[in-house]
């Protein structure tokens, strides 16, 4: 049995939960060691900072949070002065939330790992916790409980969950309990002893995060990545309490112009579902200052995830990162305007304690009790209409006519089955035999509708049947009415003698005269046209005639022909691609993108493995493609 409460202290004491702001706080990157540009942003004070007003350069914008950290601020300043003050409610059963927000390349990533030397604050978050835990088992209040920590470590990947510390569960849903927690099926969990366990699991899971090279960050984080610390707190005496506290720590992938990053094919595709999701946390926030009625949590997986520290449970900090380069002026000005909204949303904090009693007896509802009665009288009074049929009395069919007999035989056969019909569909939950009138509904219109599909499809073909029997009798003026009265057999027997021919690919007559000097089996007219000569199947099987046209290329065309696509799909730009047939924009990116995760192509054939493309695409690519550079 779960209650909602806000607990003072671990033995007991409760009070009315209090709301609690989002934090906010700044941190200003150095200058990189290789940038020379004036800095467009600068520090007031510890909680204050201006930025130059690019309408007119004389003024400046100032901004006020709860924290700003200039570019002399180090890791631990940081951490203790934004971070440490909210790990206090894990223990007590209450969420928090800190997540680094900001530009690519401000730095977001560092603040939350840090390197060796200055550890970020996740890792000092955990071994915190650690010490915290210990530090409680010492004192007499708390000599009853036990704790347990556990991790779990994902990334949002273009919009699906991946496991990073069990690589092959990919895709996880996210998930709302009846208490309205947030959590992820599936997840795998580590229980957490000691700090070396910790930095063990995080080293190996910060392999599998997605990272790329940019033209603005050498190791773009290329997903969001979400750090999840599970303190579970339980009395080992009666009432057997157990509170649950999480933390989430969130590294967001920076916002990204891509004029400025250079991003083509993949790297395209994965900035847009960052900031995709980055605009839709941007909803979020503007509907919880604007009081709506519905926030856009489930427009992303990124925002579901964030809902217990955005307007949820959590005491939540975000940490703004911003650089001070003028090239990122925009970018910060951004991320500033950002941040002042997001410190205007409150968060209801509080304390989930579950209580191991014995079980409770499951009671039904008053509803369902009604509804399973009504369905058993109206079964009953069916089943006793059903038993009072006239065939199963002990009436006197002998003397009735035979036909009078056979007719109420079928009449109570009628009747038994449309009885039992109803029974069945009567003892079908309410909303199942709801849903099924509703598909049986939907299934007559779906009838209908092909119905009218397949009317108008006979009517067209027979207007299509008719043109072409018009335009063949003002095209052969030979042909009498004797020909069409004939069988079809016959007629196309009749026809095959006149020569058919399709024109295709204009030539020169130099290459015409090279191919009719090597002997093939193509005829030229007179114009200097290959002529294509229709073919017959079935001629030898005794089976109708049906006409096939007939294409041969050279093998050297050939060869050459794949040589040359080959050459421009490992070599040629996005523009150059679109030059070949069946490829637009948005497949030469993709090659282009391709090349550059798994190299250059090996034959034509591995363009089958890329994302919509397949063997057959493939293979019909080839032919136009050998076909128009033969021409050229």
């Amino acid at each position: 049995m779960a209650k909602r409460v806000s607990m003072l202290d671990g033995a007991g004491g409760s009070k009315k939960p209090s709301p609690s702001r989002v934090r906010v706080a700044v941190r200003l990157r150095p200058y990189m060691e290789k940038e020379e540009d004036k800095a467009c942003v600068r520090g007031l004070d510890s909680q204050s900072l201006e930025i130059i007003n690019w309408r007119n350069r004389l003024e400046t914008m100032q901004y006020q949070f709860d924290a700003f950290y200039g570019d002399k601020a180090s890791q631990h300043e940081i951490y203790t002065g934004s971070v440490h003050p909210i790990l206090a409610h894990l223990l007590v059963g209450q969420n928090a939330s800190v997540f680094a927000y900001g530009p690519t390349g401000a730095g977001k990533t560092h603040t939350m790992l840090g390197t060796p030397d200055e550890p970020g604050i996740i890792p000092r978050a955990v071994m915190d916790l650690l010490q915290m835990t210990r530090g409680m088992k010492d004192k007499p209040v708390e000599e009853n409980w036990s704790y347990t920590i556990t991790m779990s470590y994902v990334e949002i990947y273009q919009e699906k969950v991946m496991d990073l510390l069990e690589p092959k569960n990919k895709d996880l849903p996210i998930r709302e309990d009846k208490d309205h927690n947030i959590l992820i099926p599936g997840v795998t969990q580590k229980d957490i002893v000691t700090f070396s366990d910790f930095d063990e699991y995080l080293f190996r899971a910060n392999q599998n995060r997605t990272v790329a090279s940019t033209k603005l960050n050498d190791r773009s984080s290329r997903s969001h990545a979400v750090l999840i610390i599970k303190v579970q707190k339980t009395q080992q005496i009666s009432p057997y309490r157990q509170l649950n506290g999480k933390l989430y720590l969130i590294d967001l992938a920076g916002s990204e112009d891509n004029r400025r990053t250079g991003n083509e094919g993949i790297r395209l595709k994965e900035s847009g579902a960052i900031n995709s999701s980055l605009f839709t946390l941007s909803k979020v926030v503007d509907a919880l200052n604007q009081g709506l009625p519905r926030i856009p949590y489930r427009d992303s997986k990124l925002t579901r995830l964030l809902q217990d520290s955005l307007g949820g449970s959590a005491h939540s900090v975000m940490i703004t990162n911003i650089a001070p380069e003028q090239k990122y002026y925009f970018d910060t000005l951004t991320a500033l305007n950002f941040a002042a909204k997001s410190k205007q949303i409150i968060n209801k904090p509080f304390s989930q304690a579950t209580t191991q009693g014995p079980a409770q007896p499951t009671m039904k509802r008053p509803r369902e009790d009604m509804e399973n009665s009504a369905l058993s009288n109206r079964k009953k009074t069916k089943m006793d209409s059903i038993e009072e049929s006239p065939i199963q009395k002990n009436i006197k069919l002998a003397s009735l006519d035979p036909a009078v007999v056979e007719r109420l035989l079928k009449l109570d056969r009628i009747l038994t089955e449309k009885a039992t019909m109803e029974t069945q569909i009567l003892s079908t939950p309410k909303r199942e035999r709801v849903a099924l009138m509703k598909k049986l509904e939907e299934s007559q219109v779906e009838i209908e509708r092909l119905k009218k599909k397949l009317e108008e499809e006979k009517a067209l073909v027979s207007r299509m049947e008719k043109s072409t029997s018009s335009e063949f009798e003002l095209s052969d003026s030979s042909v009498n009415e004797s020909t069409f009265r004939a069988p079809l057999r016959t007629r196309a027997t009749s026809t095959a003698k006149a020569k058919k021919v399709v024109r295709v690919l204009p030539l020169q007559r130099e290459k015409l005269g090279d191919l009719t000097a090597q002997g093939l089996n193509q005829n030229v007219n007179e114009d200097g046209i290959i002529v294509i000569e229709k073919k017959k199947r079935g001629a030898h099987t005794g089976q109708e005639n049906k006409p096939d046209w007939e294409v041969n290329v050279r093998t050297d065309l050939l060869q050459s022909g794949r040589q040359k696509i080959l050459h421009l799909l490992n070599n040629g730009s996005v523009k150059e691609l679109k030059s070949l047939q069946k490829i637009g924009d948005k497949k030469a990116k993709l090659i282009v993108g391709w090349r550059e995760v798994n190299g250059p192509f090996k034959n034509v054939e591995d363009l089958a493995s890329m994302e919509g493309m397949s063997v057959k695409l493939v293979s019909s690519f080839l032919k136009i493609n050998i076909l128009s550079i033969a021409a050229s």
